[in-house]
């Protein structure tokens, strides 16, 4: 259901695409309606009855929800069932949730927010409480979104550069070995189009679609230890003596002994697959190979796939020994084990891919190259626990609320916040009892204060315009205000916020007070 405005019509809604979606979900229609009533001049509002249609919505329109406005108490699935699922799906990191019910024991609220909860509000609420702390968090998390955003661009320039620079470096060998400097991309491709079919044929090998992307950059390290061959072997047009080809094996324990020189990085998955893939890429499936002679699945997987990419582009690229071989005579050589013994697996896997090799082959996209390493980055950060990207502001933002409901419960003082624009007083509850006052005051810039007949407001409020010197300063005030219905001395402490902008002036946004009694 999609409330519209009081002052909407259809094609203003049209026309504002901006307005953010809050999801309501309650099982009274009434509370539902309340809400809306209140929320809709700002938002566009769909509602759910219970858990399971809040859900069905949360599936469908992910990207479009900015807020869930959340009761605890539902038929079908309640409000904690509901956050279970949403932290399952990975939802709560993208959308924030505000918990609305008259449940507020201390054991479900705290089971709220360990569920990741933004904020909770008891019933019955104060409406510009509800706005405020909507308009609030669905700031907070675009806010956040959009640093979540730069990061992760930041990350992608990074990737794709550091992309690149593997690549390069690994061309600098091939060219060196008089070849055309497409090799390498040409391992690349074939590595991750082999590693796709493999995931989708078998769940044999420890690796993931996260893993295909630094397997494939690793690939473009698999000859870099043909740098310590001599010119004369490297480029040799003719056939290689023993003692020559022996020279020219150790290139792979070569590669792999200078990757393990370096001193960082070790424990890294890129580091790990470049290493097996750089010492091991010339194994045979047969247990023929070299440098070790391991045999079947003692070969890294990794490795395994490197190799048959290898000899695949090397039997259909001119070298400087040789001609290149046509696609299909390519494959019918190494299923012919002309050019080492693969696993079967591999070979169904090439077989299976065969027909779009060449179309792929001929074309290279160095963004499509950084997404690879790139997505597995921003998964990694936004799914793992130590890496919050999304939800890192709303726990600090939660932290902060509990913090300060804490020392406000422990404290018998007379606090307060205000902002100037609108001017909104929010008093602590034993401030308002105190002074006499509600716990929050709103006042019209035209009309002023409504219906508050309250001699301590006005006087509060000296001291809340007394100017500062545009700096986040304290300002002391002397002065009388009526305490528990007795006049006496107080001394008003306010803490006064400036918002300053390059090139603009300073402009005073809220205040945080605190009353003193004189004794």
């Amino acid at each position: 259901m999609l409330r519209l405005g009081k002052d909407w019509d259809i094609k203003e809604l049209v026309m504002d695409e901006k307005r953010p979606l809050i999801l309501i979900v309650d099982d009274v229609a009434l509370n539902r309606t309340l809400l809306s009533d209140v929320l809709c001049d700002k938002y566009d509002i769909i509602e759910a009855k219970n858990g399971n249609e809040a859900l069905l919505l949360l599936r469908e329109k992910t990207s479009e929800i900015s807020l869930v406005l959340l009761d605890m108490v539902m038929p079908k699935k309640d409000g904690m069932e509901v956050l279970s699922i949403m932290n399952k799906n990975g939802w709560i990191n993208e959308i924030p949730v505000i918990m609305i019910s008259v449940e507020n024991s201390h054991s479900l609220i705290e089971g709220a927010y360990s569920l990741g909860v933004t904020d909770f509000i008891g019933r019955p609420f104060d409406e510009m409480v509800l706005l405020n702390r909507v308009s609030n968090t669905i700031r907070l998390y675009a806010k956040q979104k959009h640093l979540s955003d730069l990061v992760l661009s930041q990350i992608y320039e990074k990737t794709r550069n550091n992309s690149m620079m593997v690549t390069m470096l690994s061309h600098i060998v091939e060219f060196r070995n008089g070849e055309s400097g497409m090799h390498v991309l040409h391992i690349n491709t074939i590595t991750e189009m082999l590693l796709h079919e493999i995931l989708h044929r078998s769940k044999k090998y420890k690796i993931n679609k996260d893993d295909i992307g630094i397997i494939s950059t690793a690939s473009s390290m698999h000859d870099i230890g043909k740098i310590t061959i001599p010119d004369s072997i490297l480029n040799k047009p003719g056939k290689l003596t023993p003692e020559e080809f022996n020279i020219m094996k150790g290139h792979s324990l070569n590669g792999a002994v200078m990757l393990n020189s370096v001193p960082f990085g070790k424990d890294e998955p890129l580091m790990k697959y470049a290493y097996e893939i750089c010492r091991w890429h010339h194994e045979r499936y047969d247990g023929r190979g070299y440098p070790d002679g391991l045999k079947g699945d003692e070969i890294p997987i990794a490795a395994q796939i490197v190799s048959i990419a290898d000899v695949y582009d090397a039997l259909t690229s001119e070298r400087c020994y040789k001609k290149a071989f046509t696609h299909e005579q390519a494959l019918k050589m190494i299923h012919n084990n002309e050019c080492g013994v693969f696993n079967p697996l591999l070979l169904d896997s090439l077989d299976a891919i065969a027909d779009k090799l060449v179309t792929s082959l001929q074309t290279f996209d160095w963004n499509k190259q950084a997404d690879k390493d790139f997505f597995y980055i921003a998964d990694t950060m936004i799914k793992d626990q130590k890496h919050p990207i999304y939800n890192q502001a709303f726990r600090q933002f939660i932290n902060e609320r509990k913090k300060s409901n804490f020392f406000e419960s422990m404290l018998n003082d007379i606090i307060f916040e205000y902002t100037y624009s609108p001017s909104i007083m929010k008093l602590s509850t034993n401030a308002a009892k105190k002074l006499n006052l509600p716990k929050t005051i709103i006042e019209d810039e035209k009309k002023g204060s409504l219906n508050i007949e309250n001699d301590n407001w006005q006087k509060i409020k000296e001291a809340l315009y007394k100017q500062s010197s545009s700096k986040d300063e304290t300002i002391h005030v002397n002065m009388d205000l009526t305490i528990d219905g007795n006049k006496v001395p107080c001394k008003v402490i306010v803490l006064q916020i400036w918002n300053k902008t390059q090139n603009e002036p300073p402009v005073l946004t809220s205040a945080y007070g605190h009353i003193e009694v004189l004794h």
